[in-house]
């Protein structure tokens, strides 16, 4: 009875360190719209293989930069597709592919500010409107597409806080700096509907597609859970829970 009970623990422990002796972690440079679905996504991708993941939120631009410095990234999930194609053009990157498509809105943390349509724009009696940095943020960038289409460019100028990253951005609105703001759908949205405040979903005309890839980056060519990660992404459970935060595929 001992000696089976011996067996059994070791192979017990045999299995245990052969599933962390396969398991593998992944440096991945998340872009700050999508930081609250790959927050969920995390769990379920950790439990589907039992590699780990350490995610760093930030703007798509800077990522560029430190990923050019030699940061020691894996995986670029971008707030563009032009970024990654680059990195890959510049021997930075082994393959892009399309994880979602961003949706840009308009919100106010009140309920009443904006009614679902450009009004409160158009209107023009709000002090500040935050946007993330074109230079920067492809969302930014849309913001200022979306300005320029409604004629207000110009009007609006001197009004606008600009944040660092789409994360920023959010947060002066949350924190009243800004009454309206610019921000990726996924950051008011969870399960198709909105979290808070009130919003104008903007049409998509009105600005050029944010079509987001994701990189398998230089660093990460050896690492079987980058690998894992970008096939992941592709799979249902996790295609419906990025749906969820507001974006296309």
């Amino acid at each position: 009875m001992f000696s089976r009970l011996l067996a059994a623990l070791g192979l017990a422990t045999l299995a245990t360190l052969a599933l962390t002796a396969h398991a593998d972690q992944a440096s991945i440079a998340v872009a700050a719209n999508f930081n609250a679905p790959m927050k969920a996504l995390q769990p379920l991708f950790e439990k589907a293989t039992g590699h780990a993941l350490v995610l760093s939120s930030g703007a798509t631009g800077k990522f560029y930069a430190q990923i050019k410095n030699g940061a020691p990234f894996d995986v670029l999930l971008a707030a563009d597709d032009e970024t990654p194609k680059r990195l890959q053009r510049e021997g930075d990157a082994l393959r892009t592919q399309t994880y979602a498509i961003g949706k840009l809105a308009l919100w106010s943390a009140d309920p009443k500010t904006i009614d679902g349509s450009d009004a409160v724009l158009k209107a023009n009696q709000f002090k500040h409107v935050a946007v993330a940095n074109p230079k920067l943020a492809p969302y930014g960038a849309a913001a200022m597409q979306v300005l320029a289409k409604l004629g207000l460019s110009e009007a609006v100028r001197d009004k606008q806080v600009t944040g660092e990253n789409i994360g920023q951005t959010h947060q002066f609105v949350v924190s009243g700096n800004a009454e309206i703001g610019f921000l990726a759908l996924s950051q008011i949205m969870q399960n198709g509907k909105l979290t808070s405040g009130s919003a104008w979903l903007i049409p998509s005309s009105y600005y050029t597609p944010i079509r987001q890839d994701a990189a398998l980056l230089k660093h990460g060519a050896g690492n079987p859970a980058a690998q894992a990660l970008l096939d992941f992404l592709r799979t249902p459970a996790a295609q419906k829970l990025i749906r969820g935060y507001g974006y296309d595929q």
